[in-house]
């Protein structure tokens, strides 16, 4: 009887515990943000300025990585940048001006950017077509699942040894998570000596035996660099994004000094957002495969468009910490559902080698949204001296992204 295995399962739970730790090193400044501030003396627009030279960094290593994972494989390529990022974690700790901070930001973002085109190159060579949402939506719960564990954790180690020794203490995982990624992951099934014929036969089935042959597919570069349907996608992606580092930037100060929340209160009601995005982002996975047939646009017109709604809300939610969580955690649901589809949707229109570039196409320029954002936000705050001009600003943004969803279409299904 032929062996059957299961080894996209461990491919899968490693992404999922190497981007949570990832996730847990980029959020970590959110919550210690009110005391760097204190110690160096900052505006809010600077407070911004540090979340945003993360995203520079990540941005321009977007579509080098996918040129390069093309070529060398995200084997050895995800591991090295996972060491990378995590060293980089621990000079953040050791930073003794703004500038450093700022430098050692970049740096963060440049080491994690390849780390994140690997994921998805991953999962689009793992999983056969009817489980890429799914696969998608179980990997972005990891963005959740940092954030919720997150602001308590760190919280505490603030408050118990300072500011700097949160730095210290989340980059540790890292370390770990690179020898492990090395052990257990192959970029192809076809290179694993622990994936059965069987397993193989199924993550193959229903891609045809040449997909470059099916019509309307992006079997090129050019093809892909000139597709509206990509570039919809990734503008699309671009304001989506904005709003979600925009609230990952600023809920917790938000919290602080609007709702004076001490900074222990904080630490739970600021990972309610992200509970709800965990539940949001694997239902939506799931909507998107079952229910919506493996049709990507309409979670994603349904997620930009409630959020647009919810960044209304947010800022009139009651006073009582209860309802403040109940508020956010719906927006963080309803923000989530269709977060794994801006990232499965190229997948339907390329090649397994035009992947990577459609990837980071709309991986790099995507989060251009992480660099504005929070510059933006602190920008309105120091002028305005209120959120509501903030959360305003995050609906515009989710509104213009329904927008420009509206013009791509559904591409046929491999």
């Amino acid at each position: 009887m032929p062996q059957k295995t299961f080894y996209r399962g461990s491919v899968i739970a490693t992404i999922f515990l190497t981007a949570m730790v990832a996730f847990a090193g980029r959020v970590n400044i959110s919550v210690i943000l009110p005391a760097v501030k204190e110690e160096f003396l900052i505006s809010n627009f600077e407070a911004g300025a540090l979340f945003s030279f993360f995203f520079l960094g990540y941005v321009v290593t977007q579509l080098p990585a996918g040129y390069w994972l093309r070529r060398c494989g995200a084997r050895g390529t995800a591991a090295l940048m996972v060491l990378g990022f995590s060293v980089m974690t621990v000079l953040i700790g050791t930073a003794g001006s703004v500038a450093a901070l700022k430098f050692y930001r970049f740096g963060l973002g440049f080491t994690q950017g390849p780390a994140t085109v690997a994921y998805a190159v991953l999962i689009n060579n793992w999983f056969p077509p009817r489980e890429k949402g799914t696969a998608v939506g179980v990997y972005l719960a990891s963005l959740m699942v940092a954030p919720i564990l997150v602001p308590p954790l760190c919280v505490f180690i603030m408050l118990t040894y300072g500011w700097r020794d949160v730095l210290y203490l989340t980059a540790l995982p890292g370390f770990v998570m690179a020898a492990v990624w090395y052990a257990v992951m192959r970029t192809t099934p076809e290179e694993c000596p622990r994936c059965s014929a069987s397993e193989l036969a199924h993550i193959r089935a229903g891609e045809g035996p040449v997909d470059a042959d099916r019509p309307g597919l992006l079997a090129t570069g050019r093809q892909v660099f000139t597709s509206w349907n990509i570039w919809g996608d990734t503008l699309a992606y671009l304001l989506f994004l904005a709003v979600f580092y925009g609230l990952m930037t600023w809920v917790p100060s938000y919290l602080v000094t609007a709702k004076q929340y001490s900074f222990a209160r904080m630490g739970f009601v600021a990972a309610a957002p992200w509970l709800g995005g965990a539940l949001g982002v694997v239902f939506g996975g799931w909507l998107s495969d079952r229910v919506f047939a493996k049709r990507r646009k309409p979670s994603m017109l349904l997620t930009c468009a409630a959020t647009a709604v919810m960044m209304f809300l947010i800022p009139h939610a009651p006073d009582s910490p209860a309802a403040v969580a109940a508020v956010l955690l719906a927006a963080g649901f309803l923000l989530n559902i269709g977060f794994s589809s801006f990232t499965a949707y190229p997948m339907a229109l390329t090649t397994q080698r035009t992947y990577p570039l459609a990837i980071g196409l709309v991986n790099g320029c995507g989060n251009i949204g992480g660099f504005f954002s929070p510059m933006v936000a602190g920008h309105l705050l120091d002028i305005y001296g209120s959120y509501t001009a903030v959360f305003t600003f995050f609906a515009l943004c989710a509104a213009a992204a329904s927008a420009i969803l509206l013009t791509i279409r559904e591409p046929a299904q491999k």
